[in-house]
């Protein structure tokens, strides 16, 4: 099974990872995605949750989608959430 390719913004990154961007993580649902973020960069995962858009593969999910199975080798993108009146 290919691990899923999770790439976060710049501003993620600076913030919570020190500057790393893309991680490879074997996983079968979001869930298991956020969880091994959470536990490589421990709050990471909430931090997600909260402030973030999720694109899978190009398509965006504006909700969560903590149990779609992830297919093998797919992109997962974490956008900033955009704010405003």
């Amino acid at each position: 099974m290919a691990p899923a390719h999770v790439v976060l913004s710049s501003g993620f990154s600076r913030r919570y990872t020190g500057g790393l961007r893309e991680f490879d993580i074997e996983a079968k649902t979001m869930r298991d995605v956020l969880k091994e973020l959470d536990r490589r960069f421990p709050g990471l995962g909430e931090h997600l949750e909260e402030e973030t858009t999720v694109a899978i593969d190009g398509e965006i999910h504006d909700q969560p989608t903590y149990f779609q199975v992830l297919r093998p080798g797919c992109e997962i993108f974490f956008i900033p959430k955009l704010e405003g009146g």
